[in-house]
């Protein structure tokens, strides 16, 4: 029983210091623009021992506690307005597509893009923005305008005309096929999202993170009592072990 006892507050510990980390990297993204929140949830898996489950052979009678990460919130979070030409959000649903160092697509609601020096629109550093003909380059000094279906056009400074310099590729894939990966972009497993003519963007805008930081707070509070519940269990656990050996000592003097 003893054993029982600790080895569910065990596994009770370890998936709330799993589910911790999950809604601290929830919170630290609390103001990373087009960032999803990572959706956590408990499980309990039952151990089977040498015979048929619940029959009281093997390990039935115990429960393993198990953290899982069943997707991620893909709500959309609140817009802010900058002004700035290069910031594009999305209205409703739909995604942008960029391009990986190792030239693989991914897609992201982060629309806060920038210029390299090459004028390549960028999202980051090494990441280029796709359009539906490749990269998209912007003349240097040049004005931008986006349009809603994410048509890219440029202004050079003393010319009246504006030049369509690509379009963005936005595509709207199944949310369910989209798998997060160690960047914080999304990929889906062996294909790549078609562009979707429907979806819609605004420009001088972007995309806030979808996280609510007070929830979160509240959350790692909660998470925090019960890490320390089920160590303090196991505590109990050791003592009550301890106790039991103290009493079986004394009956066999």
């Amino acid at each position: 029983m003893i054993n029982r006892y600790a080895y569910t507050s065990m596994t009770g510990a370890t998936s709330a210091t799993q589910q911790l980390a999950v809604t601290s990297n929830n919170l630290a993204n609390s103001l990373t623009p087009g960032f999803r929140e990572v959706i956590s949830a408990f499980r309990a898996v039952p151990l089977k021992g040498d015979g048929e489950p619940f029959t009281g052979n093997g390990a039935d009678t115990r429960v393993f506690v198990a953290d899982t990460t069943p997707g991620s919130n893909f709500n959309q979070g609140q817009i802010q307005t900058t002004g700035n030409s290069l910031d594009v959000a999305i209205k409703g649903d739909g995604m942008f597509t960029v391009r990986r160092p190792d030239g693989q697509e991914a897609y992201t609601r982060a629309g806060k893009f920038m210029t390299n020096e090459q004028g390549l629109l960028m999202l980051g550093k090494d990441i280029p923005v796709v359009g539906a003909g490749g990269t998209i380059t912007i003349p240097v000094g040049a004005s931008v305008q986006i349009a809603e279906d994410g048509s890219v056009y440029t202004q050079i400074p003393g010319n009246q005309y504006l030049n369509q310099a690509g379009k963005l590729k936005l595509v709207n894939p199944n949310t369910n096929s989209l798998v997060r990966a160690a960047d914080g972009l999304f990929d889906i497993p062996g294909e790549q999202a078609a562009a979707d003519p429907g979806v819609r963007v605004v420009q001088g805008a972007f995309e806030l993170s979808n996280n609510n930081p007070a929830l979160a707070m509240v959350q790692m509070i909660d998470q925090s009592r019960m890490f320390d519940l089920n160590t303090r269990s196991i505590t109990y656990a050791d003592q009550n072990a301890r106790s039991a050996t103290t009493l079986l000592s004394l009956s066999r003097v």
